[in-house]
């Protein structure tokens, strides 16, 4: 499955935030896309899963157009986990999961025994089987955010978008969700995610995005695109980037700010 995105335009009415921006995700590519507020990184999620028109360019999966698919169509192939997400009852923790089966199940009918197994697999295979009984609003974010991508998994799509998934997560459960994303691409999941944190790209990306303001954006491998000249045009900070080394001998990189040297962007 690859999903492609060639030249497109994306805003709202008549009015485009991102213009022609070309890019795309196989299976067990993770693309993560870094910059400001305000560049269009939402904007850009929401034309790719239909709920905005696309105004110019292609969307296309495996090859095929998808600008007159259903939203329906859309949801069988791309799932979608967002920032935030508070249900207006009190679910169960395996009825969020469960609703992900709605692309799948008709209009009128009740989900399925296979349903109710596939909502199952999901929560198992996140590891979150402790929390299936336990009413959704009542648990940790970190929590939620594990049920959110286990309910997009429960959609059996091949492309995973998520909007800033360690949002507003402490430090533990950011590096647990960072590490079920990089999981589900070894297992053929294709993902797109969004982050203000360059250390989250180089954590688990196989390519990065990064949107700069006037509609400029860079796109390429994380060594290419995550670079200190880069960051700081489109942050307007200066930072160091470091290679430390693991006792393995593993090497990462991390993105480290110089808070004495801010400038306007």
């Amino acid at each position: 499955m690859i999903l492609e995105i060639k030249n497109a335009v994306c805003g709202y009415g008549s009015k485009p935030i991102v213009k022609n921006i070309s890019t795309s995700v196989e299976s067990g590519e993770i693309l993560c896309i870094l910059g400001p507020n305000g560049v269009g990184k939402t904007t850009f999620f929401k034309t790719i899963l239909g709920f905005l028109k696309l105004q110019g360019g292609e969307i296309l999966l495996d090859g095929k157009s998808t600008k007159n698919w259903s939203k329906n169509q859309l949801a069988k192939m791309i799932s979608y986990v967002p920032q935030t997400h508070t249900p207006p009852f009190p679910f169960s923790v395996f009825d969020v999961v469960l609703m992900g089966r709605t692309a799948h199940i008709g209009m009128f009918s009740s989900p399925s025994k296979n349903d109710k197994e596939i909502a199952e697999s999901a929560i198992s295979d996140l590891n979150i089987s402790y929390l299936k009984d336990k009413i959704y609003t009542e648990i940790s974010g970190g929590e939620r955010q594990m049920v959110l991508i286990a309910r997009a998994l429960a959609q059996q799509s091949k492309i995973l978008i998520l909007d800033e998934p360690t949002s507003n997560l402490d430090f533990g459960n950011q590096v647990r969700v960072l590490e079920q994303i990089n999981n589900l691409a070894k297992k053929g999941l294709g993902v797109i995610m969004t982050s203000h944190f360059p250390d989250h790209a180089f954590l688990c990306s196989t390519k990065v995005a990064l949107m700069n303001k006037n509609n400029k954006f860079i796109i390429g491998n994380m060594d290419e695109v995550i670079t200190e000249e880069n960051l700081k045009s489109a942050y307007g900070v200066n930072v160091k980037i470091i290679c430390t080394e693991t006792s393995n001998g593993e090497k990462i990189k991390s993105c480290i700010p110089l808070l004495n040297h801010v400038y306007p962007y």
